[in-house]
């Protein structure tokens, strides 16, 4: 009950911009436009709109904290940390490996986040790149629109799926039968975008703030890779084995995100939008990892320190922030907001723990797609092999019938951001 109040303060989180109101989901479509000036306007008034509840959302967590330790106690671990992974049945790593993922995405990953936003601020002929330059495009350049409203998104997705694989469009269409979609952002709604499997029918629901932009697209897929996963485990004859982890759960999504690019020709017309959107899909897919490993990072001291001050939180964020900060970034006079940056990650506050699977996945979700570079049936069918199986397997076996290494040491992922290297050097072609 108390996590859920995270939704109700974000959900009332509106700026006005040109004398409209807008969502900050929706606001931050102005973050693409090539007026500089606008942009940094709105994105100071997202930032301090968020600013206004930063003391109601450390309560909230401080509160949250606490509980979470008790039970942690209750149950017989020092820290909630080690509950919880416990709870969420990780068996096949631990906190260390952890530690080791953080070190390898600084020493291998970091390098190549400094290279992407060197190439951003060379392309927009800027002396120096601030936040709100990221999401731009030179002037003359509009930003991609790869839809209108939630019905052509829709529409362009089901498409985008037949042409992979048809089972995979049927999926989305008995969705869309039943009405299980919910994607336009409104006023008053809950952030964030999540697929919710219904064990019944089989058939999930998917939720999300959709505003017209490039994010949505790869939300949109995203969370259709969840749904097909979601079709794919309905067979199975016990509850339990439908309840699969989550690192194999996002290495559904995040693959369909990178083999739906071939398709995406349905959402842009036009070749150079089409190019664009395929760089902007894979400069995407490095530049999560060192967010992932700033909040995994953050919450292992969180709950390692359940009895922090808000002022001993604030400067662990900020040293574990800098860690994993590209340089070439220029945050001068934006340290206010910095400070209290992790107050935008839902997962802090709601499904604790539930990040560092993005990491793990995207590593699978890279390997897939190096597969499917190499022979598209045989990675789409370890792909559907291995979400067939749903939960029936332990983790690694999930990923050996993908043919996936569970492996995520520094060597393993210098190889895929090696290969992701070169696709964005070949044009993603």
């Amino acid at each position: 009950m108390l996590a859920q109040q995270y939704g109700v303060i974000s959900g009332k989180m509106t700026v006005s911009v040109n004398g409209q109101e807008y969502t900050l989901q929706q606001a931050s479509k102005f973050l693409e436009n090539p007026d500089r000036a606008l942009r940094e306007e709105v994105y100071r008034k997202m930032q301090g709109r968020r600013l206004e509840d930063r003391d109601a959302l450390n309560d909230l967590y401080s509160q949250l904290i606490l509980r979470r330790h008790r039970v942690a106690l209750n149950a017989g671990f020092s820290n909630y940390r080690d509950y919880k992974f416990q709870e969420l049945g990780r068996f096949d790593y631990n906190k260390e490996d952890c530690y080791r993922f953080h070190e390898a995405v600084r020493e291998y990953i970091l390098p190549l986040v400094n290279i992407i936003n060197e190439g951003k601020r060379k392309k927009l002929g800027l002396d120096s790149l601030r936040p709100w330059d990221t999401e731009a495009e030179p002037a003359g350049t509009e930003p991609l629109r790869p839809f209108t409203n939630g019905e052509e998104l829709v529409t362009k997705t089901i498409a985008c799926f037949d042409r992979l694989n048809p089972f995979f469009g049927d999926c989305l269409r008995t969705m869309k039968a039943m009405g299980r979609f919910d994607l336009e952002s409104r006023k008053g709604k809950a952030p964030g975008g999540y697929n919710c499997p219904l064990a019944e029918t089989g058939a999930p629901f998917i939720f999300m703030n959709a505003s017209g932009q490039m994010g949505d697209l790869t939300t949109m897929v995203h969370e259709g890779g969840h749904a097909i996963h979601s079709f794919l485990a309905h067979h199975l004859e016990l509850s339990a084995f439908k309840e699969y982890p989550m690192e194999i759960a996002e290495v559904a999504s995040m693959t369909m995100e990178l083999f739906s690019m071939d398709h995406w020709e349905l959402f842009f017309s036009d070749k150079n939008d089409l190019a664009r959107a395929r760089a902007h899909q894979l400069e995407r897919v490095i530049s999560i990892f060192p967010w992932i490993a700033t909040i995994d990072k953050f919450q292992h001291w969180i709950y390692e320190n359940p009895a922090h001050s808000l002022s001993e939180r604030e400067s662990k964020w900020m040293e574990i922030l800098q860690e994993f900060s590209s340089p070439v970034m220029n945050w001068s006079g934006l340290e206010e907001y910095r400070h209290f940056g992790w107050q935008r990650q839902l997962h802090l506050f709601e499904v604790p723990f539930y990040y560092i699977e993005y990491g793990i996945a995207q590593l699978g979700a890279i390997g897939l797609w190096k597969q499917y570079k190499e022979n598209k049936e045989k990675a789409l069918s370890n792909y559907m092999q291995a979400l067939s199986l749903g939960g029936t397997r332990t983790l690694p076996e999930l990923y050996d019938a993908a043919a996936l290494k569970f492996n995520f040491s520094k060597d393993h992922i210098k190889q895929l951001m090696d290969f992701v290297s070169t696709e964005m050097e070949n044009g993603c072609t």
